[in-house]
């Protein structure tokens, strides 16, 4: 295993365990779960981005790049998940909005770093998506498949969160603040589901190879995977919709 993933397998795990901890802190103190300042927000980003970053670590090493080039994108992409994740438990414990709370200066700084560093991850995930869809012979099929619209799935979940941080802004910018953190995660379901594809889906290829099944077979499963996650990214889209 190459250092740099070592370095953010283990920031991945302290990601997930601050996402734990916010967990056990609302099930002990009976904190509510609702709402733009509940410690809720903390939990989900630290366990979302904890695992994101673990599966990117090993999705990328099937993907070819150079060593540089490895450093560099897992390097950028951890440190914007601990950037996301440490400002909105920061806010979440301040009791204020993270998103879209344009209240004070430091409020208005906030958003904007977490906005420069959902950019960040737009780009080392854009990147990678670029490498992984580049053919890659000595993967099996249904592993390659799997990887590239894992990655597809997670750079569409990026541009859905920016639809969402767009709505959100442009309510504030507008003057209807409360209707930002009332509607401005609308498409919060379909972001969910895309943003784990790159979890399910590799898993899924591994699954079918571990039956030691043949290589159609595999890859014939493997698309039956990803027509019925398509289904559910519809519905979570469905469920979205006002």
């Amino acid at each position: 295993m190459k250092a740099i993933e070592r370095a953010t397998y283990a920031v991945g795990g302290m990601l997930l365990a601050s996402g734990l901890m916010h967990v056990a802190i609302l099930l002990i103190s009976g904190g509510s779960w609702e709402g733009p300042v509940s410690l809720r927000k903390a939990a989900t980003f630290g366990l979302s981005f904890g695992l994101t970053l673990i599966n990117v670590t090993f999705i990328a090493s099937f993907v070819t790049l150079t060593a540089r080039s490895r450093n560099l994108l897992l390097g950028v992409f951890a440190a914007a998940c601990v950037l996301e994740t440490a400002l909105v438990s920061m806010q979440a414990w301040r009791g204020v909005p993270s998103h879209f709370n344009m209240e004070t200066p430091f409020d208005t700084a906030v958003a904007t770093t977490l906005a420069i560093g959902g950019f960040m991850l737009v780009i080392v995930i854009v990147v990678l998506t670029v490498a992984a869809l580049r053919d890659r012979a000595d993967l099996p099929p249904g592993l390659r498949l799997s990887i590239q619209a894992g990655l597809i799935a997670l750079a569409v979940a990026q541009i859905v969160g920016g639809l969402m941080i767009a709505t959100g802004v442009r309510l504030v910018v507008t003057g209807d603040p409360q209707a930002a953190y009332a509607t401005g995660g609308w498409l919060k379901p379909v972001h969910g589901v895309l943003m784990h594809g790159i979890l399910v889906l590799p898993l899924l290829a591994w699954l079918t190879s571990a039956r030691r099944w043949s290589e159609a077979t595999q890859v014939r499963a493997v698309h039956a995977g990803l027509a019925v996650y398509g289904l559910i990214v519809a519905g979570a889209l469905f469920l979205s919709l006002p």
